[in-house]
């Protein structure tokens, strides 16, 4: 732990330096963060930030208070399905002698990652650097307010000449990633040190997490598109996914595949718990992952809605497809489980809700209704398949099956928006053309080419987390070591990691 600490505050104190030896002042960035929208709407398949500053000759957008409300409402849901809703949700599947652990680690974890992604995050990953990473123009949130002036930053939306304040922006954007982080430590519940734990989560959101989101999410906004002479240098300047056009509305690949390739890695370097495969290791509440589930699914709606950055159509598009894709993939689940083992679980039921919530994230605004239907029906029972036959093949303890859930359903969710974002299968399309945000045709729509690009996105996601928390977690494992002692974790982790419990005995 020591050496954790000594390791934060030498990164804290460069930068610190680095952000006030900056003499000039950072130009505005201008942020947004999803990814399609219906036509009659300027939102498209990619996600994005700008950084051109509005000319003296004209006048500057001024953000709707509607469309601020609405994205600090969703902020506040997205903070609502990490704590207390993911914390609950892992808590009641673990032993009773862990529950307090997991806590500890979601909560600490999402504190965690908030503070770094106020230090650098927000810069690297939502301002211009190259294809893969971001500047250093936000470090420590520098520009983005001028307290003298009482002036903010504004943030790009989807439409064109429509923003809202970009610390609204960044705010939301700091709840995807420490939820990201934090889907994480379901993998290894009930043996990793908690030390351990936040020094990975420090390596990783670094360098996975935040050029994930740079790749996927940061172009110049809608507005710097003025004419076709300068479309091929600002496509240049966005993320390297952006630029093939790979689709994700909330974060598919940047979200669910990313966390879950980590956690799956995890699992394998960290090993089986004591017993596994012996020792009966049941939820010891299933009361409370319902209520954590129940939370998470409501909190979604702000995950995916409040991606398209504005209280309109988009957002309602992305509200009812969370609705319809969860509850599909609940009917699903139940069912696989009882035509499986004859009996449908109140576990399975849960998880069936995260399952459909996962699969239709990448989708949220890029696919009709019915789209949204078939994807949550069919993530029923591939979450289903992935936390059974495919957890049997690969072998390795994903305790609270991360990548069995987040995983699968998000490679599924992330192809199956290719299929359904087709105008022809009642998709809004894409934005073909920014100069004049026009929409894709039916006749112009190639499924198998959105696939694809879609697949590539899935792969080179699932290469760059997998190599990257290797790296991590082998840095992790000989600085501090990866897992508790044979006694603690028969004493759990409650008590010889924080000694304390979580119900009186």
């Amino acid at each position: 732990m020591r050496r954790l600490v000594s390791l934060c505050l030498l990164i804290l104190s460069l930068l610190c330096a680095s952000a006030f030896a900056a003499d000039a002042p950072a130009a505005p960035a201008i942020a947004a963060s999803a990814a399609s929208a219906p036509a009659g709407t300027s939102g498209a398949a990619m996600i994005s930030t700008a950084t051109a500053a509005p000319t003296a000759a004209v006048s500057a957008p001024v953000p709707n208070k509607g469309d601020t409300a609405w994205m600090m409402v969703s902020t506040l849901l997205v903070i609502l399905m990490t704590i207390p809703g993911l914390a609950l949700f892992y808590g009641g599947l673990v032993r009773s002698k862990n529950m307090l652990s997991v806590l500890m680690q979601v909560f600490v974890t999402f504190s965690l990652i908030i503070v770094l992604w106020f230090l650098y995050g927000y810069s690297v990953a939502f301002t211009e650097g190259n294809a893969v990473f971001g500047g250093f123009d936000r470090l420590l949130m520098k520009g983005i307010w001028d307290h003298a002036a009482g002036t903010f930053a504004n943030a790009a939306t989807f439409s064109k000449g429509v923003v809202i304040p970009e610390i609204v922006f960044a705010a939301f954007q700091a709840t995807f990633a420490a939820i990201t982080c934090t889907l994480i430590v379901g993998a290894f519940a009930e043996r990793a040190k908690f030390s351990a734990v936040l020094a990975f989560m420090v390596l990783w959101f670094t360098f996975s997490y935040l050029p994930i989101a740079h790749m996927v999410w940061f172009w110049q906004g809608p507005d710097a598109y003025t004419g076709k002479a300068v479309v091929d240098t600002l496509n240049a300047k966005a993320g390297l996914i952006w630029q093939w056009g790979a689709l994700d509305f909330a974060g598919g690949t940047v979200v669910h595949i990313n966390a879950a390739i980590a956690g799956l890695v995890g699992a394998f370097m960290i090993g089986k718990r004591i017993g596994y495969g012996r020792e009966a290791m049941a939820p010891h509440s299933l009361t409370l992952t319902m209520v954590g589930a129940a939370l998470l699914w409501v909190g979604w709606f702000g995950f995916n809605a409040g991606s398209a950055l504005e209280a309109n159509g988009t957002a309602g598009l992305a509200f009812i497809n969370t609705l319809v894709a969860a509850a599909g993939a609940v009917l699903t689940w139940s069912l696989g489980e009882a035509l499986h083992k004859g009996k449908a679980s109140m576990l399975g039921a849960a998880s069936g809700a995260v399952a459909g919530l996962v699969a239709i994230t990448p989708a949220a605004g890029n696919v009709g209704m019915g789209g949204a239907l078939v994807m949550g029906l069919v993530a029923g029972f591939a979450g289903l398949w992935g936390v059974t036959g495919l957890k049997r093949l690969l072998g390795a303890d994903d305790s609270l099956d991360v990548f069995g859930v987040h995983g699968v359903c998000g490679i599924l969710g992330a192809l199956l928006t290719g299929v359904f974002n087709s105008p022809s299968l009642g998709g809004p399309g894409y934005v073909a053309d920014w100069v004049t945000a026009s929409v894709v045709t039916a006749a112009d729509y190639s499924i198998a080419a959105q696939v694809w690009t879609q697949a590539k996105a899935v792969g080179l996601t699932i290469v760059w987390s997998g190599v990257v928390s290797l790296i991590a977690y082998k840095i992790v494992d000989v600085l501090i070591g990866l897992r508790v002692t044979e006694e603690e974790e028969r004493e759990g982790l409650d008590i010889s990691s924080h000694g304390e419990t979580a119900y009186s005995r």
